[in-house]
């Protein structure tokens, strides 16, 4: 489901992980700058969009996330994290020319970004859902 993500920013590689209530994700603004976005919502969090940092490309399409005013992005990371059946954690490539599709929602003055997921084309995968990567 894609726990965390590696990526370059102003020169510094940072690590991201979505149970840190601090996490942000690199997206790609329509001028081509990066900007960190808060990653999805924490229980303990306040704001108005849905629990959690993903969101279902069924769901996008189903128009449940209409009501949040979304946009899709991209989500410029040089590897995400994923952990295994037993805990372990695994880091994936994302080749420079593809990215992570992401999912912005806005409210007032409230933005935050989801990582979209779709289901793993592998049968033997870790999790039911995998982070949609797109070519550029």
């Amino acid at each position: 489901m894609c726990g965390g993500v590696e990526f370059t920013f102003n020169d510094e590689m940072i690590r991201s992980y979505f149970p840190n209530p601090e996490a942000r994700l690199p997206v790609k603004n329509k001028s081509g700058n990066i900007v960190l976005v808060p990653w999805g919502r924490r229980e303990k969090q306040t704001g108005a969009f849905p629990l959690g940092g993903w969101a279902r490309l069924e769901s996008i399409r189903k128009g449940v996330w209409k009501k949040y005013h979304p946009t899709p992005v991209k989500i410029a990371v040089d590897r995400f994290m994923e952990k295994d059946k037993n805990g372990t954690s695994h880091w994936f490539d994302i080749d420079s020319s593809t990215f992570i599709q992401g999912l912005v929602v806005q409210n007032k003055s409230e933005t935050r970004v989801y990582v979209v997921t779709i289901s793993p084309e592998d049968k033997d995968a870790i999790h039911n859902r995998w982070p949609r990567i797109l070519d550029e």
